[in-house]
């Protein structure tokens, strides 16, 4: 069965391979400008699963799309890390040698910092998405134009790879969430698996008192729940309170999990369980 799956960026982008391991090969993708389009799209009912790059292991956290997942109101139903390995890619005729600019999105040119230092006749410049910047240099054709993105963008649109695994670092390694209107299959059968192979992710608002923040973690402490994340994001309209976004490695149908979550609720002024899905 073909899924219609929203991305941010052209075919052949990592979210494209992301969204194929996630979801497998039968997919018709809706290539959204900006990941404001990419919710959007899904809350138009143009697409049934998007997926979203939430964290890179040297970028951090992408915390644009922490803000748009909560206001979308959408649920995490499965997760995946994908290795980032960038090319620089030209047109059919170029060479290493002739590259005078490189286009890419500012996270790539970033992540190849000391490759473009040693090559300082190439002028970096920043793109909406790496894929689309292969795009871009093949249809204008300029061999001194290269991208910086994956081998399967270079394969995709048909650029010519100059050179490949560029990036500073090779544990360089993004995690893509899925996300599906609430109810859905997926998340249904998530649930049904064993507690050791489930995450589930929250965010909550502490109430303004001392040691607040203790308090919320305490109630996972106590009950043995492990956290492999917890992340703060501003309150739009409150200055200097926040948000804290959890993963929790433990599944929304164990006793203990609901009993957290329910002391959760009590010491919070606002809580949401934003998926349970399972772990990788």
């Amino acid at each position: 069965m073909t899924i219609k799956v929203a991305i941010q960026g052209e075919r052949g982008s990592f979210s494209e391979q992301a969204a194929g391991k996630l979801l497998g090969a039968s997919l018709d993708l809706v290539c959204c400008g900006s990941f404001a389009d990419l919710f959007s799209a899904m809350k138009l009912g143009k697409a049934r699963v998007a997926v979203v790059p939430i964290e890179n292991t040297l970028a951090g956290s992408l915390h644009r799309n922490y803000d748009l997942l909560l206001e979308s109101g959408l649920e995490i139903t499965a997760e995946t890390n994908l290795r980032i390995e960038h090319c620089l890619i030209g047109t059919r005729n170029a060479r290493l040698q002739q590259i005078r600019t490189v286009l890419s999105h500012p996270v790539a040119l970033e992540q190849c910092r000391k490759f473009l230092k040693r090559r300082r006749s190439i002028a970096p410049h920043e793109t909406y998405d790496t894929a689309g910047a292969v795009q871009q240099i093949v249809h204008d054709a300029n061999p001194q134009v290269a991208a910086i993105a994956g081998l399967a963008a270079a394969k995709h649109f048909h650029g010519k790879v100059l050179a490949r695994n560029i990036e500073d670092n090779r544990e360089n390694f993004t995690r893509f969430f899925a996300l599906e209107r609430p109810g859905s299959r997926r998340a249904r059968s998530a649930r049904r698996l064993s507690a050791e192979k489930l995450k589930t992710s929250i965010v909550f608002i502490t109430k303004n008192v001392p040691g607040a923040l203790f308090r919320c973690l305490s109630v996972f402490a106590l009950r043995d729940i492990n956290l492999s994340k917890i992340e703060s994001r501003p309150l739009h309209g409150k200055p200097w309170q926040y948000l804290f976004y959890v993963d929790l490695l433990a599944g929304t149908g164990e006793e203990r999990t609901q009993n957290a979550l329910r002391h959760l609720l009590e010491i919070t002024e606002f809580l949401r369980v934003l998926g349970c899905y399972p772990a990788v």
